[in-house]
């Protein structure tokens, strides 16, 4: 299989730098990183994907049985570092995303040696003292929804992902990358993302990890970074001045400059 079609790979930035691998969460593409990514490959290597199923990934290698897991996922990234020799890369995750790269160093450990965690969440669902911010009910009204009318729930859902409501052509954009997405397809991810809980997996982690959260997130609440930042010894936690749950869109220049902070510490 060719792996740079099936997942849509490009890669940008100095031959000889470290690598960054960027992935995007659900409903989006590699292009949610287009305010970000020139900026970083500037200095690093930064290898963009489609998670298959995603953007211009080809279709027909997708399959619900391997979707319905983020480990599903987390081979697509395991593969796309095999196809590229990558090793020791950085893996920058957005939303679930972030969960997905916590699998993939732990099932690829020579593939992944530091992660960013943009707005990560490894459980959206409150349980006892643990706030996701979302009840059981408010999860299984929104994928209802969502498979009811999917179109209309991601005119409905995507500015409030977003936030922003003062800028709304990041709104629209969302809302139009999400459209984009073939239903179907969009409901097993959704299923898949809302309904994990990798709280226990955060225990693996033990590399270098920055853990990036939003002032203001409906999504993924700052009590939600907290924890992920406690459950990580080796992470930092840093408050983006920015609003929402898409800060590399909303806060391109801040996300950067986190992002780039981090990993000259790794140095």
């Amino acid at each position: 299989m060719d792996i740079r079609r099936r997942n849509h790979v490009n890669v940008t930035g100095p031959e000889d730098a470290p690598v960054l691998l960027l992935a995007h969460g659900f409903g989006c593409d590699q292009n949610m990183w287009r305010l970000v990514a020139p900026v970083l490959a500037e200095r690093y290597r930064v290898v963009l994907f489609d998670y298959v199923g995603s953007g211009k990934s080809d279709l027909a290698a997708w399959s619900e049985e391997r979707y319905s897991s983020l480990h599903g996922y987390a081979r697509d990234v395991v593969e796309v570092c095999e196809e590229l020799g990558l090793r020791q890369a950085v893996f920058v995750g957005h939303s679930v995303s972030a969960m997905v790269g916590v699998l993939a160093a732990q099932a690829a450990p020579e593939r992944i040696g530091a992660l960013v965690m943009v707005t990560p969440s490894p459980c959206y669902i409150d349980s006892g003292d643990y706030r996701g911010g979302f009840s059981t009910e408010d999860i299984d009204e929104l994928l209802a929804s969502l498979e009811a009318n999917y179109l209309g729930w991601s005119s409905v859902m995507a500015p409030v992902i977003m936030g922003n409501p003062d800028r709304p052509e990041l709104g629209r954009e969302l809302t139009n990358s999400f459209c984009a997405t073939d239903p179907d397809i969009a409901r097993v991810f959704a299923r898949t993302t809302f309904l994990t809980d990798s709280r226990e997996d955060l225990k693996g982690v033990d590399v270098p990890t920055l853990v990036l959260e939003c002032e203001q997130d409906a999504i993924a609440p700052r009590e939600v970074g907290a924890y992920v930042h406690a459950a990580i010894p080796s992470s930092r936690l840093v408050t983006l001045d920015a609003t929402g749950h898409c800060p590399q869109l909303s806060a391109p220049e801040a996300t950067a400059e986190a992002i780039l902070d981090f990993l000259e510490s790794l140095k």
